[in-house]
């Protein structure tokens, strides 16, 4: 038996911030196959650097932190139906998220970027003709629900970056444009890849996880394709969390 949902997204535009692995890397993917035309960037000079094939798309080398990078990109689209604000990580250049500039430079990299991008690209997602409307989609984090003592910048900016997703879909409500969050829970990524090095952590964050298991990065991509898709058309300002049951225990 099978249930599998297929979408249709052909000459669709989509631009997947972070799209070079993971999460991105994933929803970029799924979008291809649903027959979108996908923008991708990444901080590396071309597609030659990483080892994932990025061939389907198009790439842009891109700082989230880089304001006139940011700005050239928006300025250089003549259209744009989805946006996928994914680019982001914690420790940014190594800094220590307790320290003041650790601290800011999360914010900078994870959350004022996006806000830049997204409101850089309002007029050409306004122009959009899918039939939900246009999408802009941030990706979030569990961080932004509960503490953490590791990285409290990182929580900090996703917390916001929710926020701020609330406010633009009802600031934007009027231009046909929906903003919605996909909260990540616990997600087999080379971002979590490290916590495998340190014997029981991966047991701890799963016993927090009523499925039990890891999620992987096409569960996430699946939801951000719903909320790009005229299925969700009556959704805006809500965030969709892909964890597993992490926020229910």
């Amino acid at each position: 038996m099978t249930n599998s949902c297929r979408f249709d997204f052909v000459d669709t535009k989509v631009l997947v911030t972070g799209g070079t692995s993971g999460i991105g890397f994933a929803t970029a993917s799924a979008f291809t196959d649903a027959g979108a035309r996908v923008t991708v960037t990444g901080t590396r000079p071309s597609t030659a650097e990483y080892d994932t094939a990025l061939e389907r798309f198009e790439y842009h080398q891109l700082d989230m932190r880089d304001t006139e990078a940011v700005d050239r990109l928006a300025g250089s689209l003549t259209s744009l139906d989805v946006l996928v604000n994914n680019a982001g990580a914690n420790f940014p250049d190594g800094k220590d998220e307790w320290d003041p500039d650790g601290f800011s430079a999360a914010l900078d990299l994870n959350v004022e970027g996006a806000m830049r991008l997204t409101s850089r690209c309002r007029s050409v997602l306004a122009t959009s003709a899918m039939s939900g409307g246009a999408s802009v989609t941030n990706i979030v984090s569990m961080t932004a629900f509960r503490s953490t003592t590791i990285v409290p910048g990182y929580s900090a900016a996703k917390a916001a970056l929710l926020a701020l997703t609330r406010n633009l879909a009802v600031h934007w409500v009027g231009d046909g444009i929906r903003v919605n969050a996909v909260a990540p829970g616990l997600i087999d990524t080379p971002m979590t890849a490290p916590m495998k090095a340190f014997e029981g952590m991966v047991e701890a964050e799963l016993s927090k996880v009523a499925i039990k298991r890891m999620g992987t990065v096409d569960e996430i991509a699946a939801a951000v394709l719903f909320l790009a898709s005229d299925a969700s058309a009556y959704t805006t300002g809500s965030v969709l969390a892909v964890d597993g049951g992490y926020l229910a225990l």
